[in-house]
Order: C-alpha cells, then sequence, then structure tokens
C-alpha cells in the first residue's frame, strides 16, 4: 500500500463575509498508507542504531480561485515537520508496559511534542489541520469557488523510500457580500 493523502478538506469558520472581514480556512488531511506505518517504534529504534534519528516532513500548502485561470489567494504554507529520535532513560518517560529508552520528539511549526504512543507520535507527525487567514477584499465581492493544493515529501530513510505526493481538495464557495 503506497502513501497518500487522504481526508483533504476546507473548512471555513464561518458561512458569509463582508468585503471587511479575514477569512480563515482550516486546511485538514493526514498522510497514511505505507509511510505512517513504517514510522512505528520498531523501525525508529533500528533508525536510531544506524545513526538515522531525524525524518523530515517537507508540505506546502496553497489556496487557489477562479475557473480556468486558477490564481494563489492568501499566502502559502511552506514548512516542514520534523520527528527526531532519541535515547533518554527520563523517568518522565516510562511506559509501564516495557522497557523502552527510543523516543521522538516531533516539531510542528517550531513547537516540540513529545508523545507517549507510538499512535500519537504518528498523529502528530501525519496528521494536519493548517489555518490560513486571507482577507475578504483580495477575493472580491461576489461568490468565490477556492479549493486548496497540498504538496508533501521527504527523503529515503532505512524503513522507507523518498516519494512525495500532491492532491487537490473538493473547492468549497465562500460568499462575500
Amino acid at each position: 500500500m503506497a502513501s497518500e493523502i487522504s481526508n483533504l478538506i476546507l473548512v471555513k469558520d464561518k458561512d458569509a463575509y463582508t468585503i471587511d472581514d479575514s477569512i480563515t480556512l482550516n486546511v485538514k488531511f493526514s498522510l497514511n498508507g505505507e509511510l505512517r506505518n513504517a514510522f512505528n517504534e520498531k523501525n525508529w529504534t533500528d533508525a536510531y542504531e544506524k545513526n538515522d534519528n531525524q525524518f523530515k516532513l517537507k508540505y506546502e500548502i496553497k489556496l487557489t480561485s477562479g475557473g480556468l485561470r486558477k490564481h494563489n489567494v492568501g499566502k502559502p504554507i511552506n514548512t516542514y515537520r520534523k520527528a527526531s529520535i532519541f535515547w533518554t532513560r527520563n523517568p518522565k518517560l516510562v511506559n509501564p508496559m516495557k522497557e523502552r529508552r527510543i523516543w521522538v520528539q516531533v516539531a510542528k511549526n517550531f513547537e516540540p511534542y513529545i508523545k507517549l504512543t507510538e499512535e500519537d507520535v504518528q498523529k502528530e507527525l501525519f496528521d494536519f489541520d493548517e489555518p490560513i487567514v486571507l482577507s475578504a477584499s483580495e477575493l472580491g465581492k461576489g461568490k468565490h469557488k477556492v479549493g486548496a493544493e497540498v504538496f508533501v515529501s521527504w527523503n529515503k530513510h532505512p524503513y522507507i523510500e523518498k516519494n512525495e505526493e500532491r492532491m487537490h481538495s473538493k473547492e468549497i464557495e465562500i460568499d462575500i457580500n
């Protein structure tokens, strides 16, 4: 099963806007399949032992509007998430089920998160909910169809091949009075 972007949706913060409003659109999606399944405790422990202790997931999100001649709206997000694999005996990071010393810290927008379960690490790294703010005046009065284009890439590691994925969301309608 290949890696894929799934559940890509665009969520607006309200139903109608005035020309002076700021519009917040949340772009939500997940990265599922081979990559998510391969980023597990066994593989990150093996990777750590091979001195491969960083995983970087680059992603870009653009909003587009218009019919055949689409144009970008708002400021695109072009950033990354990073997982740092590290060894510790920190007593606060204790899993009572087993003797575990290899941990993962996920950095999202330069904020560090340490989760205690494999599933929570995967959610932190591969589930996205990114707000993009644009001004209604950029679109102008009337009804506008806006969609999101998402691009994600990563490099080769012992547990996964280098790859990239791209996907377009369904368009949503934004009404500006």
